[in-house]
């Protein structure tokens, strides 16, 4: 059996961010999605990250120049080596106030911002050459209960695998968002958040109560505002643009307010989602050696089919998050993995039902297994990885691929085309990662994410390690995007099978006409018929369009 290789993981965690995915945006901080399941029963993990203890008391504003010996480290941090900026100078924050002042200083000098938490950018949103001035919120990673709010308090610079030990360890409960731990929450809340129970609770937004955000006003006067998800409330519209509406668009945000809407009383223990005691953790091999063409469609056949049959919100799998990794060949093997809260009824059975069904009629039989582990053990070890350089593009289904989209998958993922050609397709995959569920219980327009009756995300990737020509990598991987959405101009038009791009991966070549020939805008993509409500209120709080970069907001005239 062949391996998936570290890189391949890398750049597939990254995607995954958020759970795979993770934006750090101007305006926010960094937005991951789900990370990566292990490949196989994984070694015994890291021990958890101690709980954030908050910033130090008396701490100020900190400016680094780039001659400060910080600043490389402050610079190079993000997860997507291909960028890195040359700010002015880089501001570590661990205050709103310090944002306020910060961002006027920025304001004041004419200088473009950026910020960054996580450091989860898939695009060069925060290192591009024209940002001057880069606010670092890594600091401000305080977990508390805010009982006057009656929700729980979370700073920007606060990572995945801290929240979900914070909310656990004190309350027994979570949010739904990703699944790789060393991601922020910053701008992770800001594209919604997803991740291993949101089949099950729904997406991070969706428990979001309040955002508080510094924003610029048109006379260029920086300040803090708190909004909330009370619809009486004069600043309600900020509320609902920070439920989707991606990163670097409004201001920065300083801190998010998390309870379940429909949750009652004062006890903190009830006010969010209970996370799992354990979890039931699968995996499943394919060998490449043993599947032809016919065998590879009737994989991937067989996944879409069953996640159209068992993603309605009250389905028996709700609760299962799944990724199918198709790895190019040569670049590792096909895995499938899931996870399940181990409490429910019938876990293993439904877990071995699931595989049963993906593998059906393949031919070639996977080396499989699963284990139960605890769930901080499964979802909070924060564990820092080096930066690889690589490109991710994405799609929501509504549906199954279609034959003749699994076809064109196979013919890049197989070797035999893209790019250079077969060495084009080494740290090349197709992620299927699941979707659905309680995720689609929600209007379309009751948040900024309009995607509300997706079954799947479909990650396309490539990477390459430094020293490696990265021109081949990005070739195949826009080549297999463009074949795989070829009916609809290269990229997934909604319509019966495809909704649009997913905002937390940013793609530029959604808005270059040569790779997006469908005559439908990169922000229809991303934001359907929601864009237009999103630029009233990008109009409204930066009228000045301080927080902006390739793919933000463009403010209605």
């Amino acid at each position: 059996m062949g391996e998936v290789t570290r890189r391949s993981l890398l750049a597939g965690a990254a995607a995954l961010g958020g759970t795979a995915a993770a934006v750090a945006a101007p305006g926010t901080a960094s937005a991951g999605q789900a990370a990566a399941p292990p490949a196989a029963p994984a070694a015994p993990p890291a021990a958890p990250a101690a709980p954030a203890a908050g910033r130090p008391p008396g701490q100020g504003l900190v400016t680094v120049g780039p001659e400060d010996p910080r600043y490389p480290s402050l610079t190079r941090r993000g997860t997507n080596a291909r960028f890195t900026g040359k700010p002015a100078r880089v501001h570590v924050v661990n205050t709103t106030e310090q944002v306020v002042t910060a961002v006027q200083q920025a304001v004041r000098d004419g200088r473009r911002i950026a910020v960054r938490s996580g450091g989860h950018c898939f695009e060069n949103f925060v290192d591009d050459p024209s940002v001057g001035v880069l606010i670092d919120t890594s600091p401000m990673r305080a977990i508390r209960y805010d009982a006057a709010r009656r929700a729980f308090a979370v700073e920007p610079g606060a990572l995945l695998g801290e929240v979900y030990r914070a909310l656990f360890l004190g309350w027994g409960v979570s949010i739904p968002a990703g699944a790789t731990a060393e991601v922020g929450v910053g701008g992770h809340v800001l594209g919604g958040g997803y991740g291993t129970l949101s089949r099950r609770y729904g997406l991070s937004v969706d428990h979001l109560y309040a955002v508080e955000v510094v924003v610029v006003d048109r006379s260029g006067t920086a300040r803090s505002v708190v909004a909330t998800r009370d619809p009486e409330d004069p600043h309600h519209d900020l509320w609902w643009a920070h439920t989707g509406g991606g990163g670097g668009n409004f201001g920065i945000v300083t801190c998010y307010w998390f309870r379940d809407p429909a949750a009652k009383g004062d006890d903190p223990a009830q006010l969010l989602p209970k996370a799992p005691g354990t979890v039931l953790s699968s995996y499943a091999v394919w060998d490449w050696k043993n599947l032809d063409e016919r065998a590879f469609t009737r994989l991937l056949r067989n996944h879409g089919s069953w996640y159209e049959h068992n993603s309605a919100p009250d389905s028996p799998y709700a609760g299962l998050f799944s990724v199918l990794m198709v790895n190019a060949r040569g670049s590792g093997d096909i895995l499938l993995t899931g996870q399940l809260d181990a409490a429910t009824p019938g876990a293993e059975r439904l877990m071995q039902a699931y595989v049963d069904a993906v593998g059906r009629g393949v031919g070639a039989r996977p080396v499989s297994g699963h284990e139960e582990t605890p769930w901080l053990q499964a979802v909070a070890s924060v564990q820092e990885t080096a930066p690889a350089a690589f490109k991710s593009k994405a799609g929501y289904l509504r549906n199954r691929f279609t034959d003749e989209q699994i076809g064109a998958a196979y013919t890049y993922l197989a070797g035999g085309a893209g790019g250079a050609g077969k060495e084009a397709s080494a740290g090349g995959a197709l992620w299927l990662v699941s979707y659905g569920g309680q995720v689609n219980a929600v209007a379309p327009d009751a948040t900024a994410v309009p995607q509300r009756d997706s079954i799947l995300k479909a990650i396309y990737l490539t990477s390459w390690e430094a020293g490696e020509a990265g021109a081949p990598r990005l070739a195949w991987v826009r080549d297999l995007y463009r074949a795989v959405y070829a009916d609809s101009g290269g990229v997934p038009v909604p319509g019966e099978v495809s909704d649009g791009a997913f905002v937390n991966y940013p793609d530029v070549d959604l808005a270059d006409p040569a790779l997006n020939t469908s005559g439908v805008p990169w922000h229809t993509l991303y934001y359907k018929g929601n864009y237009p409500r999103l630029q009233r209120v990008k109009a409204r709080w930066d009228p000045r369009d301080e927080f902006r970069h390739a793919l933000s907001i463009r403010p209605s005239r």
